[in-house]
């Protein structure tokens, strides 16, 4: 029970998804929890800026059906998750080629059978070649309109159903064999597995870097085979209404007066916070909930890792491409843009009746004329004019993920001594998926350590003029 000191019987210290993954399952044990929020909303590097009827992203990053995660969250149960089509669709060489493990497979020697079959069906999918003038093109030098093929640049038919057996196999071993398996950057690991090297850099690297923000490839190999293992046991999706929405929803479930947003917590101790609007708050436990760099100024001596900066060009169109809603990716790495999509064609809120949203990712510091660079770049990838398209934002995120290079321990401890605790993605793997799970298993050892397997009484709460 709690004494009348406390105020709380938790202090969660930011409202990202990983701090309000952790209040969700602390509230449900019937423990007292406070999130406290320094900015004016929830949701941290998931945000959603609106601008003239478009919902633009901030980082955009991709989730998968099959993160565990997303459905073992309560507060997620009415979360609306929009698919891109099936598999990816590469940019390489002028022309569009699907790619990806098709959706049902269930043994690798049925992903032999399906990656063959996808390699030999007709071009069905093809768009007739026009001629476009690309912006920025010499006088003369016309660009063409992609077409659209099946199969390369993933290499001759016996590559593509290596291809599909791997990630068939993947999709079917347990996360924590993976966990076990030697570690090596991604790029080695997959050379080792006997991969021919166009297609790791014609499919793998292009699709990991989307998936990563790791176009290189540095990533621990285990890191990455939790991804592939996503991809090929689900499919890409986007939440309905923006990346916001995600923590919206997962605030909204908990109970009224639990978030309070616009407070800022200045130090940390194991049984009490700091901030700088209402001084001291007393509590029996805080968790530390916030991106690495924060956390690491509230817990000195918390190691910062590396980050991929991060940078989303979002245009806007009243004649869209002819990719429909697929995931677009540049497998010759030609330009600034390592992925596109019309948001607008998997999530229609995202946009004005008759108009596309186009984003973009630019990974790696941004080049010199930003925009400028992206717009030719996108021509080519589209096989369209983009002269006429309209910049609606660039958003820069300089810490937007971070880096999982090896020897990387995706399950990092969350709990530092009894009474202060710290989570995010920066503790698991960088990933959505990552972020709550590592909520999950900071709210279980909280829950572990103080023993509470009962309902305790109501706290005493902030004032309603800081509630969320």
């Amino acid at each position: 029970m709690l004494e009348p000191a406390y105020q709380a019987d938790v202090v969660v210290v930011g409202a990202g998804i990983a701090g309000l993954a952790a209040a969700e399952r602390l509230t449900s044990a019937g423990v007292t929890t406070t999130v406290l929020e320094a900015a004016h909303a929830v949701g941290g590097r998931m945000a959603t800026e609106k601008v003239d009827g478009f919902r633009l992203d901030r980082i955009g990053q991709l989730l998968s059906t099959a993160y565990p995660e997303l459905r073992r969250t309560p507060g997620l149960d009415g979360l609306a998750l929009l698919p891109f089509a099936p598999g990816v669709l590469l940019h390489s060489e002028g022309r569009h080629h699907r790619a990806g493990t098709p959706a049902g497979v269930r043994s690798a020697r049925g992903a032999l059978h399906a990656v063959r079959a996808l390699a030999s069906a007709p071009r069905s999918m093809s768009a007739p070649r026009r001629t476009i003038h690309a912006p920025g093109a010499a006088p003369g030098r016309p660009a063409t309109a992609p077409r659209t093929r099946a199969g390369a640049p993933l290499g001759t038919a016996v590559d593509q159903a290596r291809l599909g057996a791997a990630l068939a196999r993947l999709a079917h071993t347990p996360a924590e064999r993976l966990l076990a398996r030697p570690e090596l950057p991604a790029a080695r690991a997959l050379a080792a597995r006997g991969l021919p090297a166009r297609t790791i850099d014609g499919f793998l690297r292009p699709l990991l870097a989307a998936l990563l923000y790791d176009p290189d490839l540095t990533t621990s190999s285990r890191c990455a085979d939790l991804a592939l293992r996503a991809f090929a046991g689900g499919r890409l999706a986007l939440p309905e209404g923006g990346a916001e929405a995600l923590p919206e929803h997962m605030a909204r479930s908990l109970p009224p007066g639990t978030v309070h947003t616009g407070v800022r917590v200045t130090s940390v101790a194991t049984n009490a916070v700091t901030t700088a609007e209402h001084g001291v708050i007393r509590c029996r436990a805080v968790l530390v909930a916030t991106d690495a760099r924060a956390a690491a100024e509230l817990l000195p001596g918390l190691r910062v890792p590396d980050f991929h900066p991060v940078t989303v060009v979002h245009h806007t169109t009243d004649e869209p491409p002819t990719t429909g809603a697929s995931l677009l990716l540049d497998a010759d790495r030609g330009g600034p843009v390592a992925h596109t999509a019309q948001i607008s064609r998997v999530d229609p809120s995202r946009a004005p009746a008759g108009r596309t949203l186009v984003s973009s990712t630019v990974l790696g510091p941004p080049p010199p004329d930003l925009d400028t660079a992206v717009r030719i770049h996108l021509a080519r990838l589209y096989g369209t004019p983009t002269t006429r398209w309209e910049t609606l934002a660039v958003h820069h995120t300089p810490e937007a993920v971070p880096a999982m290079r090896p020897p990387h321990d995706p399950r990092r401890p969350v709990r530092l001594l009894a009474g202060l605790y710290v989570c995010g993605d920066h503790r698991d793997t960088s990933t959505v998926q990552g972020a709550l799970h590592s909520g999950h298993r900071a709210s279980a050892a909280i829950l572990s350590d103080l023993g509470l397997n009962r309902p305790m009484h109501s706290a005493e709460s902030l004032g309603p003029a800081q509630a969320a």
